[in-house]
């Protein structure tokens, strides 16, 4: 049995102003109509002895890939939150305990969710080859073949070809030389031309308990940590927490530091499968469907005499004249231009908005929540206006604010509505008023999404002033 482990942690701060922090790249429809995380699961399909995924995921990000998962049928995930950040290892070390608790050793594909692969076929063919392998107690990394002399990822140089024979149609697996840290342009140039180097993928295939013993070697407090945190964590909803003080008290490191380039029981298979890790913007320009002048174009976008360029409208109309080789990303709240050679700079923009503390690297305007979503229409001095949609049967919090009072218009649907120690039935066109002070409640008894237009007006709107007083969905949590 085979469980693959989906790490769909971090941020992709390069992605932005289309990744935010509580909505990063792996939850969102990049190069096909799925998400990141539903498209690492649907590659899956078709390999024998797959079980229930287990997904690793920040907690604010919780609710998000439930749904995604829940529309893909697989609503039996198991879904590990993290508290913190620790890196691959902590958070592989956690999947394969979580593995081993069950009484069984199967084997953990670990798959960042964040990749894009063209070829599922060769990918398919390589887990396979990697199996029989995996089964003998090797730890198997899949290196990618390289086809440009690429600074941004780690290489892996090959060792002796394996005697074990491949699966037919299959790549053969060879020892692991050494691992090397990112090169210079000269270097990386040297080692696609030698033929004897690839690029580290951060995909792996090996024994849950093969893994726990060669890192109670290498890494034995990462591990006692990583039983800490299980041991004192606790089943919440649909999810499992980690127990926060012995995650956060767990060493970070990635899996290849403190495991793979110390061990001699790893090996790795070659893959050529027209993989990417898309952690730019000119990555998915590589990934994307061209036209005729080499434009990916997502959404509404007019174009003229513009050619190898990467332009998606989220919102509204783009029309670009005269353009070559650039990036254009509109988003509600936000508009990225600039040339694709300079697309690793947009992490140093992102600090800049971090330092003046603004919203725009957090969420978007469409925030998405576990009863549904909201968007902000407008906001200025002394009000704002939201469109709440809330999904069949979810509720929001039973709350008050002190500094805000709230005006709701049913313009789709129908609203339960709580109101102090009343509770009413709105139909569309009606209204209510929750004055300030007062406990309340909206929830959707209907079969179809509730869609109200909310007006706040007061003089402060942020989360603190938020008091629940019921919470259906835990004390950890996405901003209302």
């Amino acid at each position: 049995m085979i469980y693959p482990v989906i790490l769909a942690g971090g941020s992709g701060t390069r992605l932005w102003p289309l990744s935010r922090e509580l909505h990063p790249k792996q939850l969102l429809g990049l190069v096909t109509d799925n998400t990141m995380l539903q498209d690492t699961l649907i590659r899956l399909s078709g390999v024998e002895d797959m079980a229930a995924p287990i997904v690793i995921c920040n907690e604010n990000h919780r609710f998000m890939v439930a749904e995604q998962l829940r529309a893909m049928g697989m609503g039996h995930a198991d879904i590990i939150l993290e508290p913190v950040g620790r890196n691959t290892a902590p958070a592989v070390a956690v999947a394969a305990l979580r593995a081993l608790a069950s009484g069984d050793d199967p084997l953990l594909l670990i798959l960042p969710a964040d990749h894009f692969i063209r070829d599922t076929q060769a990918f398919q063919k390589a887990v396979s080859a990697g199996v029989r392998l995996a089964g003998q107690d090797r730890l198997i990394t899949f290196g990618i073949v390289p086809d440009a002399p690429e600074t941004g990822y780690g290489y892996i140089k090959k060792g002796r070809l394996l005697s074990e024979e491949a699966p037919e149609g299959g790549p053969s697996a060879v020892a692991i030389e050494r691992f090397v840290e990112k090169p210079d342009y000269d270097t990386a140039v040297a080692y696609v031309d030698s033929g004897d180097f690839c690029w580290n993928s951060g995909m792996f295939l090996f024994r849950a308990a093969t893994l726990i013993a060669e890192m109670e070697t290498w890494a034995p407090e990462m591990v006692a940590a990583c039983r800490q945190a299980l041991e004192n964590g606790r089943e919440d909803l649909d999810f499992f927490r980690l127990d926060r003080p012995s995650f956060e008290a767990c060493p970070s490191d990635s899996i290849d530091y403190a495991v793979m380039e110390k061990t001699a029981r790893g090996a790795m298979i070659p893959l050529q499968a027209g993989w990417s890790d898309l952690g730019s913007w000119e990555a998915l320009w590589q990934a994307g469907k061209k036209d005729a002048d080499d434009n990916v174009v997502h959404g509404d976008v007019l174009l003229h005499n513009v050619s190898n360029s990467y332009l998606r409208a989220g919102t509204r109309l783009i029309a670009a004249v005269g353009l070559k080789d650039h990036i254009v990303v509109e988003t509600a709240d936000a508009v990225l231009i600039s040339p694709r050679s300079g697309v690793q700079d947009v992490k140093i923009l992102v600090n800049k908005l971090k330092d003046a503390r603004r919203g725009e690297t957090v969420t978007h305007k469409t925030a998405f929540k576990p009863w549904g979503n909201s968007e902000n229409l407008v906001k200025s001095e002394g009000f704002q206006v939201n469109l709440l949609t809330v999904k069949p049967g979810a509720a929001l919090a039973l709350q008050k604010h002190f500094n805000r009072a709230e005006h709701w218009i049913v313009v789709r649907g129908t609203a339960m509505v709580v109101r102090g120690d009343e509770e009413i039935i709105l139909n569309e066109n009606s209204a209510t008023f929750i004055p300030q002070g007062l406990p309340h409640r909206l929830s959707n008894p209907g079969k179809i999404p509730l869609e109200i237009v909310e007006v706040q007006s007061g003089d402060y709107f942020g989360e603190n002033d938020i008091i629940r007083l019921e919470d259906p969905y835990g004390e950890m949590r996405q901003p209302e």
